[in-house]
């Protein structure tokens, strides 16, 4: 797997990648998703392709205090290649690279599947509670 930046060309199959792997919930429209993260720190949300095609991508972030990842998916046909972890390990280098000393990820509590995946790449659950406010609503 290659992974390079995102470019605006990506859009429509990235959007088709998080809609194939469950990530596309009716509060929040990709497609701002996708022009909002272009504003804020465009150089942290990469992409993985195969043979031309995108297979996964991955939607970081930094505020100067915590690093967090949102957005990492693989399509399903090439699930269990080390792709997200690839993925995972790319953006948490270019992250330590700008002094990032923590990294933060929500995951919905039935998405199992990911929560084993991330505790076997490192993560941990933290003994917090997360907690949020829509300031701007999608629809």
């Amino acid at each position: 797997m290659d992974i390079r930046s995102y470019r605006d060309s990506d859009e429509e199959a990235v959007i088709a990648l998080w809609d194939e792997c469950g990530l596309v919930v009716a509060h929040n429209d990709p497609s701002r998703d996708i022009a909002r993260k272009l504003a804020v720190g465009r150089d942290l949300f990469l992409v993985g392709e195969v043979n031309g095609e995108i297979v996964a991508s991955v939607m970081g972030g930094y505020d100067g205090h915590r690093g967090w990842v949102n957005y990492l998916a693989v399509s399903p046909d090439h699930q269990r290649q080390s792709y997200g972890t690839v993925l995972m390990r790319a953006i948490e280098k270019t992250l330590l690279e700008r002094g990032c000393p923590k990294l933060n990820l929500q995951i919905r509590r039935t998405n199992t599947a990911i929560i084993d995946f991330y505790n076997s790449i490192g993560y941990g659950e933290d003994s917090v509670v997360s907690m949020g406010k829509r300031l701007i609503p999608d629809h």
